[in-house]
Formats: C-alpha cells, structure tokens, sequence
C-alpha cells in the first residue's frame, strides 16, 4: 500500500500561521499606531518575528531569479498584516538570493517602495537590497539612482538617497550628492531627514568632507538636515 505525500502548504500560508503563532494580539493596536498603519497588526515583535521565519525560511533556494520574485511578490501582494510585508523583504533578504539582486531586481522593490510608502518598508529596501544590487550591478544601478533621485514619488527620491548607507568606504560620494542635489531645498521631513542621515553616515569616514559640504550648501540646506549631518562630527571633537 503506497502513501501520497501530503502536499506543503503554499509558503504565504506557512508565514501566517508562524506569525499567528508567535503574535500577542493585545499589542497589535499600539504597533499600528505608532507606525500610523491603515493596514493592522498581529501583534509580532521583531525578535520572534525574525525566528519564526528563520524556521520557516530554513533552507530555501530558487531555481532562477523569475521564482524568487514570484515567492516575494505573493508574500508582499497577499498581506493582510504588516509583518506579512515585513516577511516578504526577509524572505528577499535570504542569502540564497544574493545573486538575484541584479538591475533586474529593482521593478520588484520599486513596486515595493511606492505601494509600500512608509519609512519602515522603503528604508529596509533602500539601504539594504539597493545596496546589493548597486554592489552587483553598479553602472546600472547608478544610472538608474540619478534617474530615481529627480522622481516625482517621494519614496523614490530617499531610496537613492539612501542607497549607499552600509558603503563606508566604497561609496561613490559623487552619486551620493548628485542624489541630495534634486530634494537639497526640499520641505518634505523624510528627504530632509534623508540627506542628514546619509551626510552623518559618511562622516563617520570622513568628517572634515562632509563638515565641507555642510558649510558649502549652508544656504540651501535645512537646519534638519544640517544638524543631522553634523552629529558624526560633532562626537568625535567632543
């Protein structure tokens, strides 16, 4: 007598059910506030958030770039919680999909950014999963972070901002500052807050450069974006 294998659940109804197992449902309502969410909660805190899925994620691989968008995408399109998102940009973040982050990659997060529209999504692709691609594919990437950084999406504009966070020493600070220059006189808070930040992140390299630029464009500047650029420096005279 033969047995059928019971058939795996697909892997968005295997997230939820880990997520559903780990949630405190009692917090959901203050998670969506503070991230001022439309979409709701389980109630899932990072920590075992990261370790449900690490479970669930253990050991997964793709044949071809086409499968790993296709697993990312039902995640990312099929959440009816945050976290469902957030599974989606770990589930993209897996080191099996080092080698799919590719210019190829970017319709994908771009779909991502701009329906997505909020810091904790956009800022997790942009300094991460931009990053690879720009380390992967950097001519085309760069081109298209220009092409990004004069766009009318907001999200778009501080995800080239943004997109050289972890490079320290590798970064191309003439693409960082010709992406600041398009939102440089911006009143939008998040591209203010995205210039300090990436400015402050560089002076952790080189403080007298970005103290330079600082005074430079003084006059153009926000004071957010000023002070933000300046905290680096500011520490290490102090």
């Amino acid at each position: 007598m033969t047995h059928s294998r019971i058939p795996e659940k697909p892997l968005t109804a295997r997230v939820r059910a880990a997520l559903e197992a780990v949630a405190e449902p009692e917090h959901a309502p203050a998670m969506a506030a503070y991230m001022k969410s439309a979409m709701p909660y389980l109630g899932v805190s990072t920590v075992p958030r990261r370790a449900a899925l690490k479970a669930v994620f253990a050991g997964i691989d793709w044949p071809d770039r086409a499968a790993w968008e296709a697993d990312v995408l039902a995640l990312w399109r099929g959440a009816e919680f945050r976290e469902e998102r957030y599974a989606a940009l770990e589930l993209a973040a897996l080191k099996s999909a080092r080698r799919f982050h590719t210019i190829d990659a970017l319709p994908m997060y771009e779909e991502m950014i701009v329906g997505g529209a909020w810091w904790d999504y956009v800022d997790e692709i942009a300094t991460h999963r931009l990053w690879a691609i720009l380390e992967n594919d950097r001519a085309a990437m760069r081109a298209a972070m220009l092409q990004w950084s004069t766009d009318a999406d907001m999200w778009k504009r501080r995800s080239a901002i943004l997109c050289q966070i972890p490079a320290k020493r590798e970064i191309d600070l003439d693409l960082l500052y010709a992406c600041i220059e398009p939102s440089i006189g911006s009143s939008e808070f998040f591209l203010r807050k995205a210039i300090g930040w990436a400015l402050r992140q560089y002076a952790w390299i080189d403080p007298q450069e970005v103290a330079r630029y600082v005074a430079a464009n003084a006059h153009r500047l926000s004071g957010l974006s000023q002070r933000e650029a300046l905290k680096n420096g500011d520490k290490r005279r102090g």
